[in-house]
């Protein structure tokens, strides 16, 4: 265990988590809402720092971040635990259980998974995800700071759903966030998330300031958010808030957990991405076979600049600056990752 970051301790040892929006109020012995952040004797712990329940080389698209490195490989990092109780989760097998459910889990040390990390060739960095990062958020800003100085890029892939101050300590170290924009309505936060979609926007509005690279992903349940309207309501305001340059992905969503809705129909994903092309330079389909959706043109000239076809990624239009080679046009800003150090 490691003592937490973020928290206040009240009468009679009662704790108050102040690491996310839900502000948990934890007693002796008990878990916050994440399951993993535990009061022992009016202290706060991280119950899992330094365990690991996934870990793997990923191709960066799968994070997905399309315009960071892009054909390039990262080190992924999972924990247990989640912010949110989301009834389609699509990783409730780590997200939602207790650390007593869960004894399959590796030591990976700070030192050790930085080392790890660093060995791989042509691995860019670390990416924490699977869960929810911020769930682990002593390991994976440990990892970071340790990360930096060794030349490797750090990833967080995250609900978004955070408090201003450990999200404002936790930026400097984080080089590209790909935020879940799970709907745009605060109803569908409450009954589907058990979370708010408020402090998900500020989030978003944050990392935008920041500078710092951020890809959005919205998962599209039949149903539940696809209203068009709303839909368009929410690329208007990405537009707006983090600029129509935002890369957005829209996804299809598969019955899981608790949620056995039908899978999200073809149909309405053309609909959805052709919105968002309305106000978004940058829009993918992800979880459908659809090369052409799924590739990077030129916002200028429209030539192909990035391909992704399965399994692999194909760069035959962009120079290492990240222009495209026929109009000259800049697109990205991360490209041809050269490790230092």
């Amino acid at each position: 265990m490691k003592k937490a970051l973020y928290y206040k301790t009240l009468e009679n040892g009662v704790v108050r988590c102040q690491l996310c929006p839900h502000y948990c109020l934890i007693g002796d012995n008990e878990h916050g809402l994440c399951n993993v952040r535990v009061n022992r004797e009016g202290n706060l712990y991280s119950e899992f720092f330094e365990k690991v329940t996934a870990v793997g080389f990923d191709p960066i698209e799968k994070k997905p971040l399309y315009h960071f490195y892009p054909g390039s490989t990262i080190l992924s990092v999972g924990s247990i635990g989640c912010s949110m109780r989301c009834l389609f989760c699509q990783n409730y097998r780590i997200s939602q259980l207790t650390p007593q459910s869960y004894n399959d889990t590796e030591i990976f040390t700070v030192k050790s998974i930085v080392e790890f990390a660093g060995k791989k060739e042509n691995n860019i960095g670390i990416a924490f995800t699977y869960n929810e990062p911020s769930t682990f958020y002593e390991y994976m800003i440990s990892v970071a700071k340790e990360a930096q100085p060794a030349g490797l890029k750090t990833v967080m892939v995250t609900n978004g759903y955070i408090n201003r101050e450990p999200l404002e300590a936790l930026i400097p170290f984080i080089d590209a966030f790909n935020v879940d924009l799970k709907a745009f309505s605060e109803s569908f936060y409450k009954s589907i998330t058990n979370s708010r979609l408020a402090p998900v926007k500020k989030t978003i509005s944050r990392i935008a300031l920041s500078q710092k690279h951020m890809e959005i992903t919205n998962l599209v349940i039949p149903g539940m958010n696809d209203n068009y309207a709303e839909f368009e309501e929410m690329v208007r305001w990405i537009a707006s808030e983090t600029g129509d340059r935002t890369v957005f992905h829209i996804s299809r969503y598969f019955p899981n957990f608790q949620m056995q809705i039908a899978s999200t129909p073809i149909n309405i994903l053309l609909d959805l991405y052709d919105i968002a092309k309305k106000h978004l330079k940058y829009v993918y389909l992800g979880n459908v076979f659809d090369i052409a959706r799924d590739t990077t043109y030129c916002d200028q000239c429209f030539s192909p600049l990035i391909v992704r076809e399965p399994g692999r990624t194909l760069i035959p239009g962009l120079d290492k600056l990240g222009n495209c080679t026929k109009c000259g046009n800049h697109v990205i800003d991360h490209v041809y990752y050269e490790r230092m150090g």
